[in-house]
């Protein structure tokens, strides 16, 4: 499971992660401001000190602090983290405090805390949905999908909240999804097979190499081929089968053939498709292994965070 897991390399120490905070936060501040903060500029208020204090209105996990701080921090702002990422926050507590003139503060306010308020609902949900889960199943794992507004923002805020990152993106591992069947077969079981034989040789450029199935037959087929390959080559990698769009009840059936046939100790298996908070319980009682979610990253509720402000002497 550790190959779905690696949401702690996405710290500003990571150059790919460092460039992702880099371009999505300057976009969303140039398109804030465009050429002026004209409220600012009109009433004079430009050059006098003032603190910001970034306080929870409601319980939760707070995430994107460290994105946020780095952000003032380049706009020659002093700041204060009083949380770590990842901690659980109180109503009424303060997470961040920043000082500096009043004209930095009041356009780099929203850019800031809605960063803060979209990662910390990512973290939030999903620590709710894992402790969920695993009431029913310790091992299962709940899991992001690739459906991230906000790419590796949002897949580090799944992290903080206790869950997995599956892929970063497209480069970082093999998932053989339905489309790319369509040009190995007719048949699922056939196209499977022959998919994961051409990708096989290339697995040490990856993560893990996976392969979505809808059925049994497909599933079966897939699980076959990953026995052959591991059992031909001692140098294996992560191997992950994704039952998309699949029912509990058959999740449950396919589940049983693995474990019949001697297959299940090969797989790591994933379900996925549109599968809501109340289908959690069901297919974490047939002991999959993951169970990936799109809605934890596209449309995800933001928490619930206020910026109180005050003015300094100075």
């Amino acid at each position: 499971m550790a190959a779905l897991f690696r949401g702690a390399t996405l710290t500003l120490e990571n150059s790919r992660y460092l460039d992702a905070v880099s371009r999505l936060t300057g976009e969303l501040f140039r398109s804030d401001l465009e050429s002026a903060d004209l409220t600012t500029e009109v009433l004079g208020l430009e050059d006098r000190p003032a603190e910001v204090s970034v306080v929870a209105a409601e319980p939760g996990v707070v995430a994107g602090l460290e994105e946020a701080a780095w952000l003032y921090r380049r706009f020659g702002l002093s700041v204060d983290r009083l949380k770590a990422d990842g901690e659980r926050m109180r109503p009424d507590e303060a997470v961040l405090r920043i000082e500096g003139s009043s004209k930095d503060l009041l356009q780099l306010e929203r850019v800031g805390l809605n960063l803060i308020q979209r990662m910390s609902g990512i973290a939030t949900a999903t620590q709710r949905l894992q402790e969920l889960v695993s009431s029913r199943a310790p091992g299962t794992f709940v899991v992001a999908t690739r459906k991230t507004p906000w790419g590796l923002l949002d897949k580090r805020a799944v992290h903080l909240g206790g869950g997995g990152t599956h892929r970063l993106g497209l480069w970082d591992a093999i998932l053989i999804k339905n489309n790319h069947l369509l040009f190995f077969g007719k048949e699922e079981e056939e196209g499977v097979s022959l998919a994961m034989r051409r990708a096989w040789p290339h697995r040490r450029q990856a993560a893990f190499v996976e392969v979505e199935v809808s059925g049994l037959a497909g599933a079966l087929a897939a699980g076959r081929t990953f026995r052959e390959l591991q059992q031909a080559d001692p140098e294996a990698c992560p191997c992950l089968l994704m039952l998309d769009n699949v029912k509990p009840d058959e999740v449950a059936r396919i589940v049983a053939a693995l474990r019949a046939q001697d297959l299940w100790e090969h797989v790591l298996v994933e379900v996925s498709g549109r599968i809501s908070e109340a289908a959690m319980e069901a297919y974490a009682a047939s002991a999959v292994d993951a169970i990936s979610m799109g809605a934890l990253t596209h449309s995800c509720r933001a928490l619930d965070l206020r910026a109180s402000m005050e003015a300094r002497a100075g």
